[in-house]
């Protein structure tokens, strides 16, 4: 499974290839990188059939995460990639107004690897 990690900390990466080591080595899954939505465009229009699944970050400097899904969604309308928003701040209208704009599922930071993984199984 091809990831694209959009988040704007530049630590995110270092994290994701740690705690999916064993996917990573086995080929279950594999990941690439942007700090910020308008880099995850610029990817997604370079690699536009590669990314299965999103995990973008809402607050980031410049487009957020959630004009980055509205973009997604009105270009890749089918089918579209799995987008999952995560986001330090949990209340309950920004996770209606991503799921309502069409992100297939939200979380909380910090991130719950485990459960990360477990909701990844599901999709494959």
């Amino acid at each position: 499974m091809k990831i694209l990690v959009v988040d704007d900390e530049l630590d995110i990466q270092d994290l994701f290839q740690q705690r999916f080591r064993r996917e990573i080595r086995n080929g279950e899954m594999s990941f690439s990188f942007a700090t910020s939505g308008e880099e995850a465009i610029d990817y997604l229009n370079a690699h536009e059939s590669e990314a299965v699944l999103i995990l973008s970050d809402i607050n980031m400097p410049g487009m957020s995460g959630i004009e980055l899904l509205k973009h997604i969604k009105a270009k890749y309308p089918t089918p579209p990639p799995l987008v999952m928003m995560i986001t330090a701040y949990g209340d309950e209208d920004t996770k209606q107004k991503a799921l309502s704009l069409g992100a297939n599922d939200f979380l909380n930071k910090p991130l719950d690897f485990s459960e990360l993984k477990e909701r990844l199984k599901h999709i494959e």
